[in-house]
């Protein structure tokens, strides 16, 4: 286990639950934050983080709200933070099969899949891969297509570079960067630090691979209820075409959020009781669905 005791953090209400390690049987080890639900029967919600980030850091303000209504499981992505190492290039469709392994390793059966930018395309990708586990999509500042314009492709490029900067920089010229920036976040040192140990190959092969990813060939086959939660005033993701992965989806319902690509840190708050409307919504859409399915086999 790895605890975080950041008094920033329990003076805000964020519960920061402790990490663990996971072995994934022919895989490798992952990374997870796991927090019970409140109840063993309580449905489970799986957050993917974006480029650049981890499962604490994109999450943090979400784990105390969530937990009220579901088993929150985060996990690292290969490269970052604490999550798996290999030789292997960086694929999103990896990063999805992880998930996939890691919840049967968990003996988790179905669970929500929420992811954050980056953490969008691999939310997708388990659905499109392993449709059987998910029960439902949250999207949140992400899209469907990221071979957008240029200055789009270019911006993501630049954010794997940004990150590793973080990395190799001296520790008080980037300590002094992060304390500048216009974030909220838990503790400042604790934020570094989890920038600092991403694998600098992988997130920069990250980067490139989420330059070209696109599900627009098989985007509106989604079958299970999707909130896309937009962020309003994003230029890294810009909301046009936010909007316009929710317009692919027949069963997609947009959330509106006021703030940036990192709304996340800017805005903790906002952003939680975005993300835990967004859920239950999913969630409540997915158990009607399926008592009409079990309605449906009673009758034949």
């Amino acid at each position: 286990m790895m605890g975080l005791r950041l008094p920033g953090a329990t003076r805000r209400g964020w519960d920061i639950p402790p990490g663990r390690h996971v072995e994934l049987p022919g895989r490798g080890t992952t990374f997870i934050r796991d927090v019970a639900g409140p109840t063993p029967k309580a449905p489970t919600v799986v957050l993917l983080h974006g480029l650049g980030a981890s499962g604490a850091l994109n999450w943090f303000s979400t784990f105390g709200p969530l937990s009220r209504h579901f088993r929150v499981i985060a996990i690292d992505h290969r490269g970052h933070a604490h999550g798996l190492r290999t030789s292997s290039r960086f694929r999103l469709a990896d990063c999805a099969d992880d998930v996939a392994a890691l919840a049967d390793e968990l003996g988790i059966a179905r669970f929500v899949a929420a992811g954050y930018s980056m953490g969008g395309p691999i939310a997708q990708l388990v659905w499109h891969r392993h449709p059987d586990k998910v029960d439902g999509l949250v999207l949140c500042a992400t899209s469907r297509n990221f071979r957008g314009r240029w200055r789009e492709r270019l911006q993501f490029a630049g954010l794997g570079l940004l990150v590793a900067g973080l990395r190799v920089a001296p520790r008080g010229a980037m300590q002094e960067v992060v304390e500048q920036l216009p974030l909220d976040v838990p503790d400042e040192r604790w934020a570094l630090a989890e920038l600092r140990s991403h694998d600098i190959r992988m997130v920069l092969e990250a980067a490139e691979t989420l330059g070209r990813f696109s599900s627009r060939e098989w985007i509106g086959e989604i079958d299970v209820p999707v909130s896309v939660v937009v962020t309003a005033d994003d230029r890294l993701v810009p909301a046009r075409r936010q909007v316009r992965l929710a317009q692919e989806i027949p069963s997609a319902v947009i959330h509106v959020v006021d703030g940036t690509h990192l709304v996340a840190g800017h805005d903790p708050e906002r952003f939680a009781d975005t993300v835990v409307e967004a859920c239950e919504l999913v969630s409540r859409r997915s158990a009607k669905a399926r008592r009409r399915r079990a309605r449906l086999r009673s009758v034949e």
